[in-house]
């Protein structure tokens, strides 16, 4: 499926390249001759359109020639925006470099100089804007289920379990959750997030033909070697794609730096994404972006206290012990948006629980006051929770600090969520929020932790704004 549609959405994408390249040429050759935004070095006469058709025609070549080697129209699945921004721009430079050498060996003098400047600007700003809009339209028809691949993961092991965190985290990976395939009984009696136990690698055969799979992702140890090799035969012999990932000798995918050297496989140990300097950087930015915000917020945080206080009796804070980085407790703080008997009365709902996993959550909560409604809807009651992202209990970005009651429940792996700093927002807060189980919220808890950056960090407060503000997934 992502086969056929990477080979025509990549046609598409070197038809309208062609296109806009033309249109910023024609741009700029009108704003070079006449509009003459920079007259002081315009040359004394002018030159017709029809003498620069050959070069726009020979630029164009270029551009996709120099395109094409340096990996545009290559369309892998992790690509981003700003890398083909990179690409595109460098290109351009390049291409409009070698122009320029060729009008000096021809010595072409009539052409303008100026004009290729703005042909750099228009062509890179026109196919950077082409694909950002073809990037959101890619996501559109993926959600509808168009350029996606059905995946089956075999083996469900530490290295299934990030591959499972990865695929989750990155939806234009282009990738649908399927299930997974594992020998052990104990991991064939419950589903990971959206990932279902469809059984062992025996029943692999019935899963291809009865769940139409695309692409089998294995990652059995190292010392099933010879069953890896069985997978691919069997899974190619039904005309799906396999692919396998080397366990490493059962190290994390998170600890393996990779890297090519004239197409050999360089494979090394890399250091934890978030230690070190790391963490003091993450502290001075939670310490200046919490100051700030408390400075900014503290007259609204006033107003909305007066309006908990009139609208039901009790505190105007919740106070609740949760359990931070390392599982240390810390005592939370939030606006109070259910009346004073939440916690007494909470037993009682218990029937009503709506969420998966050790998590209570009820969408139509009859705890929740008026004014506590709206809070939720917003997320505005978590804002006390500055003061603790300014104490060091928190972060600004990372893992929701659980209960003690919920961590009592957890499985093995649900505790490494709690390895980094908790925090005030995180990556699936804006990949869904409340609507995803509680296992797929531990797999991009985890995605986090695994692929920590600063520009990961600053993508998710940034998409937390709409989120917020849309109230997408928020009870």
């Amino acid at each position: 499926m992502f086969g056929t549609y990477k080979r025509w959405s990549t046609l598409a994408l070197v038809v309208t390249d062609v296109v806009l390249i033309n249109i910023a040429f024609v741009l700029s050759y009108y704003v070079r001759y006449e509009l003459q935004w920079i007259r002081a070095v315009a040359e004394a006469y002018y030159v017709p359109f029809e003498a620069y058709v050959p070069v726009s025609f020979i630029l164009t070549v270029i551009l996709l020639i120099v395109f094409k080697v340096e990996g545009l129209y290559d369309r892998k699945r992790a690509s981003s925006w700003l890398d083909d921004i990179y690409i595109i721009y460098s290109s351009t430079l390049v291409s409009i470099a070698i122009m320029i050498f060729i009008f000096f060996v021809y010595r072409a003098n009539f052409y303008s100089r100026l004009i290729f400047l703005y042909a750099v600007l228009l062509i890179g700003t026109f196919l950077s804007l082409s694909r950002l809009i073809e990037r959101q339209i890619g996501a559109r028809l993926r959600r509808r289920g168009i350029g996606v691949d059905r995946v089956l993961i075999v083996g469900a092991g530490q290295v299934g379990r990030a591959i499972m965190r990865s695929i989750l985290a990155q939806p234009d990976l282009g990738y649908r959750p399927v299930g997974f395939v594992d020998d052990d009984p104990k991991k064939q009696e419950n589903g990971i997030g959206p990932f279902k136990a469809l059984g062992g690698t025996a029943d692999l055969a019935t899963i291809l033909r009865n769940e139409s799979i695309d692409q089998v992702i294995i990652s059995l140890p190292w010392m099933s070697h010879r069953k890896v090799l069985g997978i691919i035969a069997d899974s190619e012999r039904q005309g799906v794609r396999a692919r396998f990932v080397p366990d490493l000798l059962q190290m994390s995918l998170s600890q393996v730096d990779t890297d090519v050297m004239d197409g050999i496989p360089l494979i090394g140990m890399k250091e934890p994404t978030l230690k070190g300097w790391k963490i003091a950087l993450k502290r001075f930015i939670d310490i200046a972006i919490s100051t700030v915000l408390l400075l900014v917020f503290s007259p609204l945080l006033f107003f909305v206290g007066i309006l908990i206080k009139l609208d039901s009796p009790g505190p105007i804070f919740f106070r609740q012990t949760r359990l931070g980085r390392g599982e240390r407790p810390f005592t939370c703080y939030k606006f109070r948006s259910m009346r004073q008997d939440a916690e007494e009365v909470k037993p009682d709902l218990s029937g009503l629980n709506e969420a998966e996993g050790p998590i209570f959550k009820i969408k139509e909560d009859p705890r929740v006051t008026r004014v506590g409604k709206v809070l939720r809807r917003i997320s505005f009651d978590e804002m006390p929770q500055l003061i603790n992202v300014f104490r060091g209990d928190m972060s600004l970005v990372g893992p929701r600090p659980p209960l003690p009651s919920e961590v009592e429940e957890y499985e093995d792996w649900h505790h490494d969520r709690l390895k980094i700093p908790s925090g005030l927002t995180g990556l699936w807060q804006v990949m869904g929020r409340s609507d995803l189980t509680f296992d797929e919220m531990v797999m991009l808890d985890l995605y986090y932790a695994e692929n920590w950056s600063l520009w990961l960090d600053t993508k998710i407060m940034l998409r937390t704004v709409p989120t917020v503000l849309f109230g997408s997934g928020a009870y």
